[in-house]
């Protein structure tokens, strides 16, 4: 018999390495593709986007006079020694603020264009403001609260809607109210979007139509305006109304889903549109009415 032998044991140090693969599908390369002149432009843009917006933050919550001193320094804003801007968050392209006028708390500008407010404006707290090319709100004009207003930036529009918003002298627009000018929306002087919860839109996905209220107008609560709809001067639009076209006569009481015409104005009615919009507006002469009282003249002066 032969002798028997265990189990041969080879050393680690003496077993064969493994080849090495150094080409072929079982590589991964390094990949060393350094950014184009493109992509490190849009880098830059965003990092001072960035800056801006924190500095944005950052000279809110400074005192007043340093305030309007950062503003005008630092991003070009024109703000009157005679103006408040409390705690709010102000991303314009250009700011215009007159003398006397207020931006009260918790007020946001995001991302908007040419913002113009005029003398004796007050923008109560915790109103939003995005988008558009151009804000305009006129001399004695008032945003109460809540009230989100804004201009869709990458609409799908096939036409080119003017993404404008023009606040005339002395309107109102009390609380939670939505506006949206991706196309142009004008309320002109003295006029007042009432209530509550009323909407107002320009544009569906293809196209967009301008909206227009025209002067010494009185708004309900909870409307809603279709793109395109247009109230003429002097009018009032009932409750909870529809407006889905334009609409061509004034002195009108406008009502209804659909809203129509319901009847002329009549003399007990004139209080809503001639009234004063805001306790400290100036007396002004405001239009005649269809028909006047005899002796009274071709207008008259705003009662207190």
């Amino acid at each position: 018999m032969g002798e028997e032998r265990g189990p041969t044991v080879i050393k680690r140090s003496e077993m064969p390495e493994a080849p090495t693969v150094t080409g072929g599908a079982g590589t991964l390369p390094r990949v060393t593709s350094a950014a184009t002149p493109r992509e490190r432009r849009g880098r830059l843009r965003r990092i001072r986007t960035r800056l801006r917006q924190l500095g944005l933050v950052a000279t809110a919550v400074l005192p007043p006079p340093l305030k309007r001193w950062v503003y005008r320094a630092c991003f070009g804003y024109r703000i009157s020694p005679r103006a408040q801007v409390g705690l709010a968050y102000l991303d314009c392209e250009s700011l215009t603020v007159g003398a006397e006028s207020r931006i009260s708390h918790g007020v946001v500008f995001l991302g908007c264009g040419q913002v113009t407010l005029g003398q004796h404006v007050h923008l109560g707290s915790l109103n939003l403001f995005s988008g558009g090319q151009r804000i305009e709100l006129g001399d004695y004009s008032h945003v109460r609260r809540l009230c989100f207003i804004n201009a869709i930036r990458d609409h799908d529009c096939t036409n080119d809607p003017d993404s404008t918003f023009i606040l005339g002298y002395g309107s109102v627009i009390t609380a939670e109210h939505r506006i949206d000018f991706t196309d142009r929306v004008e309320i002109g002087r003295c006029s007042i979007l009432g209530g509550r919860n009323s909407s107002i839109w320009t544009h569906n996905i293809r196209t967009g139509q301008p909206v227009r209220i025209g002067n010494y107008c009185y708004l309900g609560s909870e409307l809603r305006f279709a793109p395109g709809a247009t109230i003429p001067d002097c009018c009032v639009v009932g409750l909870a109304s529809v407006i889905t076209r334009p609409f061509q006569e004034p002195y009108s009481l406008i009502a209804g889903v659909p809203a129509k015409v319901r009847r002329p104005l009549e003399e007990r009615d004139y209080a809503l549109i001639f009234g004063k919009t805001r306790p400290d507006l100036p007396d002004e002469e405001y239009p005649a009415p269809p028909s006047t009282v005899t002796g009274s003249g071709n207008g008259g002066t705003m009662a207190e």
